[in-house]
C-alpha cells in the first residue's frame, strides 16, 4: 500500500511538472509571437501613438488614480446594501408561511423586473428620473440616485444567488432543525443561512468584481469618476492612452479579487468533493 501511494504521488508530481513546463513553452510561444507580429502590422506605429503613449500615461495616470477613489467609495457603500437587501429578498421569496405570499411575489416581481432591463438604463432612468421629481440638495444628487440604481439592479442578481444557495441545503436540516424546536426564522439564522453563504461565496466575489467595474457606468449621469476623467483627458490630448491607463487601474483591483475567486472555489470544490480542480 506504501509503495503504491508513493509511485503515485511521484506519478502525480511528475505530471505536474510536466503540465507547467508546457504551459511555460506555450505561453512564451504566443507572447513571441505577440511582440514580433503586432508591431509588423501596417498602422502600428499610428495606434501605438494614439493608445500607448507613454508621455500621456504619466500625465494621465496620477489624475485618474485621484478619479477612482470616488469608484471605491461607490463600490463600498453600495455593496453592503446589495448583500443586506438581496438577502432579505431572497429570504421573502424562499418564505413558505401564506400571509407572506404578496410579498413572494412582489420579490418575483422585483427581480423579474430588475434582471431584465440592462444596468445601463436603470442608471438613465433612476438617476435623472429621481432628480427630477425637483428634491431639494442632497436628494437630488446623480451620484446617490446613480448608486441606489446599482443596488437595486446587483441586489436583484446577488438575491437570486443567495436563494439558490438557501435551495441548496438538504431539507433533512430544516427537519432536524424543527426537531429540536427551532421556529422558521431561528432555522433559516442558525441553520440553513450560515451553510448557504458558504456555499455561495465564490458567484458572489465573481458579482463583486462586476460591481467593481460597472461603477464606472455612474459617470454617464454626471459624477467625474475614473471613466470621465479618462474621457476628460482623452479630449485634452486628443490621445487614447488615458483609456489604457484606466483599464490599467481598473485591472489592478479586479485581476486580484478573480484569483480569490477561483481559490474560493477550489477550496469550496475540494472541501465538498475532496477532489482538486485542475487549470
Amino acid at each position: 500500500m506504501v509503495t503504491t501511494t508513493s509511485r503515485r504521488a511521484a506519478y502525480e508530481k511528475t505530471r505536474k511538472r510536466r503540465s507547467i513546463a508546457v504551459a511555460a513553452i506555450s505561453s512564451l510561444i504566443v507572447v513571441a509571437a505577440i511582440v514580433i507580429l503586432v508591431p509588423q502590422m501596417p498602422r502600428w506605429d499610428r495606434v501605438r501613438t494614439s493608445f500607448f503613449n507613454g508621455e500621456v500615461f504619466r500625465d494621465s495616470f496620477p489624475r485618474l488614480l485621484d478619479a477612482f477613489v470616488l469608484d471605491v467609495k461607490i463600490f463600498l457603500w453600495s455593496a453592503p446594501a446589495i448583500l443586506v437587501l438581496a438577502m432579505l429578498v431572497a429570504m421573502a421569496r424562499n418564505s413558505r408561511s401564506p400571509a407572506l405570499f404578496p410579498v413572494r411575489v412582489f420579490t418575483i416581481a422585483y427581480t423579474d423586473i430588475m434582471r431584465g432591463v440592462p444596468v445601463l438604463l436603470w442608471i438613465y432612468l433612476i438617476g435623472f428620473g429621481v432628480p427630477g421629481l425637483g428634491l431639494e440638495r442632497p436628494w437630488n444628487s446623480p451620484l446617490l440616485w446613480g448608486s441606489v440604481a446599482l443596488v437595486l439592479t446587483y441586489a436583484s442578481y446577488v438575491a437570486e444567488v443567495f436563494r439558490a444557495g438557501i435551495e441548496s441545503i438538504h431539507e433533512s436540516q430544516r427537519a432536524a432543525a424543527r426537531s429540536l424546536g427551532l421556529t422558521h426564522w431561528q432555522t433559516m439564522r442558525h441553520v440553513v443561512i450560515p451553510q448557504a453563504i458558504r456555499r455561495v461565496v465564490p458567484p458572489l466575489m465573481n458579482d463583486m468584481v462586476s460591481l467593481q467595474k460597472d461603477v464606472a457606468l455612474v459617470s454617464l449621469i454626471g459624477p467625474i469618476e475614473i471613466l470621465r476623467r479618462a474621457g476628460v483627458d482623452k479630449s485634452k490630448f486628443a490621445n487614447f492612452t488615458p483609456y489604457v491607463a484606466a483599464a490599467v487601474i481598473f485591472l489592478c483591483i479586479t485581476i486580484p479579487l478573480t484569483r480569490t475567486t477561483d481559490y474560493l472555489l477550489e477550496r469550496e470544490r475540494r472541501r465538498t468533493t475532496g477532489t482538486r480542480v485542475r487549470s
